[in-house]
């Protein structure tokens, strides 16, 4: 294995020539947070720019881990570290009302799987009902298993999620998965780095959502690929954890397999108390480390992005790319606009399957559909902005609209506050926790030809169903489509 890995760097010589060219230069100034967790993680430097990791906290889900597992074990090998590996099912379980393991049933099959695979090789299971179970990405930080300075991995491209909590998290492939499982480490190419600073103060309407998106539409989809972000300045710095959370959700929408936000006093607060975090004299120790992650003052970055929060607006996807985003305000691009042919191909056959014109507002565009949910947007503060907006109003007759708590942890504490009563009231579906209609591998997808509204983060072609039409937004914008039946300014309301 250490021979083809060998063999690969070699043919990749050029880059990673760069890489190590790259961080000579960066060890003459100050380090990034990014560097000083990679560099407390190296067992083994590969050269070529590749090293072998330590790996402090592995996810599984059930679209893969069983597999994973079943595959180490078929070796004749033991899961080296179980007691830092966490699974539960959140991609296939049905987030129907009263839901079992069995309720869909190539889902209880893959459910049925991890739990045996996981008992075999004593790896804690979060079964359906108890706290713990739901959307990985979700229950992992409230759980308190994502920390800051960690280093943690899933089979899922949206581990980067658990980034702002100041954790080194990015998603792995099943053969990755495997290898993790067997010897808890990972061989990684060390990327550069991007800092991404959002200054000012976020304006009525105004959510991390639409901070991200309105991110991705200016620099673009790909403009992260290769790199490791670090979101920062004074909006950010005024972010809860969860608005955190939620922005490097979307890295991975950049390109980037790395999002991270420092660890600060709000971070510290969100653990303390947390059933897996550290407590008492463990957690101040753990605090004095944790305050020394922050990149220094003179840390160079290999690309700096500066987004003043004056021209971040309520944001709303258009086509069939996180990148297909535009303020609620503004009109749909014509593709004779586009910088260059590639682009204006693309955003023809975005216009298309999205049944749109160019030039138009997509305000007052019916919806059929609403989804809030998802590891983007499912937990409580999300559910708290949805609600406020649906507080005294009705889902309009032709709309279906659903929220799905990204955990059992947030169901529980939603219903405590009353909040399922208040999306009941209006006519919203109040399910299960789950992934659900976000990537719609448990059955449950928009129609069709149907235009949904959802807080998820992807709005590919199919990704909600086959011939779905979707539009990413934030929570609040998702429930101003449902009492409105059409794309809507929440600013209105």
């Amino acid at each position: 294995m250490l021979k083809q890995a060998l063999y690969e760097m070699e043919a990749d010589r050029t880059t990673g020539r760069m890489a190590e060219e790259h961080f000579r230069a960066r060890a003459m100034t100050g380090y990034t947070m990014f560097d000083k967790i990679w560099d407390q993680h190296v067992i083994a430097d590969l050269g070529e720019g590749w090293s072998l990791l330590h790996v402090d906290r592995h996810l599984l889900h059930e679209l893969t881990g069983a597999g994973g597992l079943d595959a180490v074990s078929a070796r004749g090998l033991a899961v080296s570290n179980p007691e830092l590996t966490y699974a539960t099912a959140d991609h296939a379980v049905s987030s129907a009302p009263g839901r079992t393991a069995a309720t869909f049933p190539v889902g209880h099959k893959l459910w049925a799987d991890l739990k045996r695979a996981s008992g075999d090789a004593g790896i804690r299971f979060f079964d359906i009902g108890e706290i713990g179970h739901g959307i990985l990405h979700v229950a992992g930080p409230e759980l308190g298993i994502t920390l800051p300075g960690l280093t943690l991995v899933c089979g899922d491209s949206h581990s980067c999620t658990h980034g702002g909590l100041g954790a080194l998290a990015f998603g792995i492939g099943s053969s990755e998965l495997a290898h993790v499982l067997a010897t808890q480490t990972l061989r990684q190419r060390r990327p550069q780095t991007m800092r991404v600073s959002f200054e000012g103060s976020m304006a009525s309407g105004v959510t991390a959502k639409d901070m991200i998106l309105h991110l991705i539409a200016r620099i673009g989809a790909a403009a992260g690929t290769g790199y490791a972000i670090e979101f920062a300045g004074s909006a950010v710095s005024a972010m809860d954890v969860e608005a955190r959370l939620t922005l490097c959700n979307l890295s991975i929408e950049l390109g980037a397999k790395f999002g991270m936000v420092a660890p600060d006093e709000v971070t510290f607060a969100y653990l303390a108390g947390r059933p897996y975090a550290p407590s008492g004299a463990a957690m101040e120790e753990a605090i004095r480390h944790w305050r020394t992650l922050a990149s220094d003052a003179d840390a160079t970055f290999d690309r700096i992005v500066q987004i003043d929060m004056s021209e971040v607006v309520p944001t709303i996807t258009w086509g069939t790319s996180p990148e297909h985003a535009i303020a609620i305000d503004a009109v749909i691009p014509d593709p004779v606009e586009a910088e260059n042919d590639d682009q204006g191909k693309a955003w023809r056959a975005a216009l298309d399957y999205m049944g749109l014109e160019a030039g138009r507002t997509l305000v007052g565009t019916p919806v059929d559909w609403v989804f809030i949910g998802s590891c983007a947007n499912s937990r409580l503060s999300d559910l708290r902005d949805a609600a406020r907006i649906v507080g005294g109003r009705r889902v309009a007759e032709h709309v279906n609209a659903w929220i799905v708590p990204g955990s059992e942890q947030v169901k529980r504490e939603a219903e405590a506050e009353g909040l399922d009563t208040v999306f009941r009231d209006a006519g919203f579906d109040w399910r299960e926790p789950g992934c659900a209609m976000c990537v719609a591998a448990n059955g449950e997808r928009v129609p069709p030809g149907m235009r949904a509204v959802s807080t998820s983060n992807r709005n590919f072609v199919g990704r909600q169903g086959p011939g779905a039409r979707t539009h990413l937004a934030s929570p609040a914008m998702a429930a101003a489509a449902a009492v409105t039946g059409v794309i809507t300014d929440v600013r209105a309301l």
